[in-house]
């Protein structure tokens, strides 16, 4: 019961809890118990001997670990659409000879569909908060609102559009914050620091700080970014994102690969505003450096985990992330002891929730957070036998183990059954738009890229 009389929603029973200390160091709860009531954790602890009241949905959790969802924090979720179609090219034409020509063929159905389909990846990968930045983001909206999901969402603009662009992503923004029964927070969504111009870099700094939103965009995302930067404006990516305000504001950065020592002084200045999304995968695929993790925290900035998009990145697996973040920190950094299984579960949970600005929200079972949960099974021969809870969980177990997915309280995959997409119905909806929608022949594009 709860401490008003009132029964809980739902109880996880004889589960393993990934808890939190109260310096956010990660530790393991065995044959815990969970309650949650009106989509929010109420309680996690020791079962007792007290039973469950009557009535109450329970979740026997026996075999298995009890996590914070995962938070994909930078994402383009309808670009699984394009999934495969842009492989083994350079970055200047992986945007200018693919991408960008087909986002011209979108239509606003096509946006929908997709986003449902990426949904339906994210929850089937324990995914229950993601962070996305793309077009006709009303139609996104619709897609997390009827699959359960939380998200933050911000419609992209560029400065060849004009002021409209601005203007539609800042009236997206105020009309949508709070929709979704709440699971929906919007951010402003200037493409980046080479497609959108100091004054309008200004506005959007300006309209996020007199609207508290967050400001998600692509900033140093490698090395001959801040190269060029440098030569044509004087200053990094980061001292773009100074010059202009956008760290007197709460900012998302995508990627932030090509962060210099000579930002650090930038960014601890905006030390508790700003936050990191890193996707090592796509970084490896194209042979570049990573997201220097290591700089960014002792700057204090909040760095979490993203796939970015699934045109670039090839799924929307967050898990797949954490572990590749610990494989390619302790390469990068030539340090074996560093970025351990706890360091890297600490980025995948209290780390990306503070990297989208929802700190104390979200990526901790802990009460009064939300009630966003996943079930990993760890039964499998793959997983066993455990000596590390830990490390089993980053280096041994994957997706596909987790078993059940959990958003504000309400199940959205039990025992590996999705129950509120319809996949198959998707892809069959989907496949006869594919050829229009990777047509590159009409020779239009939406814009061009020339950052490097």
């Amino acid at each position: 019961m709860g401490t008003d009389g009132r029964a809980a929603d739902l109880v996880i029973e004889n589960v393993t809890a990934l808890v939190h200390g109260g310096d956010g160091t990660i530790d393991f709860l065995p044959g815990a118990r969970i309650v949650v009531r009106d989509g929010v954790i109420e309680s996690v602890a020791a079962a007792g001997d007290s039973p469950v009241p009557e009535g109450v949905e329970v979740i026997d959790g026996r075999g298995q670990v009890a996590m914070p969802g995962l938070i994909n924090c930078h994402t383009h979720a309808p670009m699984v659409m394009f999934r495969g179609a842009a492989e083994d090219v350079s970055t200047v034409d992986w945007f200018n000879k693919r991408i960008w020509p087909m986002e011209v063929n979108l239509t606003a159905d096509d946006v929908e569909l997709a986003a449902r389909l990426a949904c339906a990846e994210m929850i089937a990968g324990g995914v229950t908060t993601f962070a996305d930045h793309y077009f006709m983001m009303d139609r996104v909206a619709t897609a997390v609102d009827d699959t359960g999901l939380r998200a933050n969402l911000g419609w992209t603009y560029f400065s060849s559009e004009g002021p409209a662009g601005f203007e539609r992503g800042l009236e997206y923004a105020l009309a949508y914050r709070g929709t979704a029964g709440g699971r929906i927070t919007t951010s402003l969504a200037p493409h980046g620091v080479y497609t959108v111009d100091d004054a309008d870099l200004e506005r959007t700094a300006a309209a996020g700080i007199e609207h508290d939103l967050l400001v998600h965009i692509h900033a140093a995302e490698h090395r001959e970014e801040t190269r060029a930067s440098r030569a044509r404006r004087g200053l990094t990516p980061i001292g773009v994102l100074g010059k202009t305000g956008l760290l007197e504001g709460r900012t998302l950065i995508a990627h932030a690969k090509g962060t210099v020592p000579e930002d650090v002084p930038l960014l601890q200045a905006a030390q508790g505003r700003v936050g990191v999304g890193s996707a090592p995968k796509g970084y490896l695929k194209v042979g570049e450096d990573t997201t220097p993790i290591r700089l960014l925290l002792a700057a204090g900035v909040a760095v979490g985990l993203a796939t970015d998009g699934a045109a670039s990145n090839n799924t929307l697996d967050v898990w797949e992330s954490m572990t590749m973040t610990a494989l390619v920190q302790k390469f990068v950094e030539r340090d074996e002891l560093w970025m351990s299984a706890k360091q890297t579960l600490g980025l995948a949970t209290l780390g990306s929730a503070a990297a989208l600005g929802l700190a104390g929200q979200i990526g901790s079972l802990a009460p009064g957070h939300q009630a966003d949960v996943i079930l990993v099974d760890l039964t499998g021969p793959h997983t066993q036998p455990v000596h590390d809870l830990a490390s089993t969980l980053v280096f041994s177990a994957r997706s596909a183990d987790i078993s059940t997915t959990i958003v504000a309280g309400k199940v959205l995959m039990r025992d590996r059954k999705l129950l509120t997409v319809d996949v198959a119905e998707l892809s069959t909806r989907l496949a006869p738009r594919l050829a229009a929608l990777t047509d590159t022949a009409h020779g239009r594009t939406i814009q061009q890229y020339d950052a490097v």
